[in-house]
């Protein structure tokens, strides 16, 4: 069966922006949002992204690199900006810019920066399915995307090396 040719997609069609309040629940005990739950969150920005760009469902690949810079605190808001920065033919690489902000007075801080790694599903199959390319648009774009190759191409080298 032919793979049918997909229309580039810019980035900003599928960005995604998630807000989420930070509750005791997802603090340890010194009051800072525990990293699996801002990993969880990281994770559900970069899936809807992923699954608007492909127009089918996405499955978690990898995490290539996530950086916790400053801690976000019980009662302060979890901002999350995620966009797919390159394609390939069935898997996409999303970056996740995490913010805290102080909803009281606005103040924002940024937190954390990730990088993921989806496959998109046909959902019929099950198998891997095409992926439209993305087709970079500001200037921050193309340069994300240039280095999103250098960091597929580690990504395999990883991968290799663990068989």
């Amino acid at each position: 069966m032919s793979e049918q040719w997909l229309a580039p997609k810019p980035p900003r069609l599928s960005a995604v922006e998630m807000t989420e309040v930070v509750l005791p629940n997802d603090a340890n005990p010194l009051g800072n949002m525990l990293g699996g739950r801002v990993l969880h969150f990281i994770d559900m920005a970069a899936a809807v992204a992923a699954i608007r760009h492909a127009g089918n469902p996405c499955v978690t690949a990898s995490f290539d690199s996530v950086d916790f810079l400053t801690p976000i605190h019980v009662g302060e808001a979890c901002i999350l900006k995620a966009k797919v920065t390159w394609t390939g033919r069935t898997s996409l690489e999303v970056y996740v810019d995490v913010h805290a902000e102080n909803m009281r007075t606005g103040e924002r801080r940024h937190t954390t920066t990730a990088f993921t790694t989806f496959v998109a599903i046909d959902p019929v199959t099950g198998k891997p399915a095409q992926v439209p390319p993305v087709l970079p648009e500001t200037d921050e774009e193309k340069r994300m995307f240039q280095e999103a190759i250098s960091r597929r191409d580690e990504r395999l080298a990883r991968r290799s090396h663990k068989q």
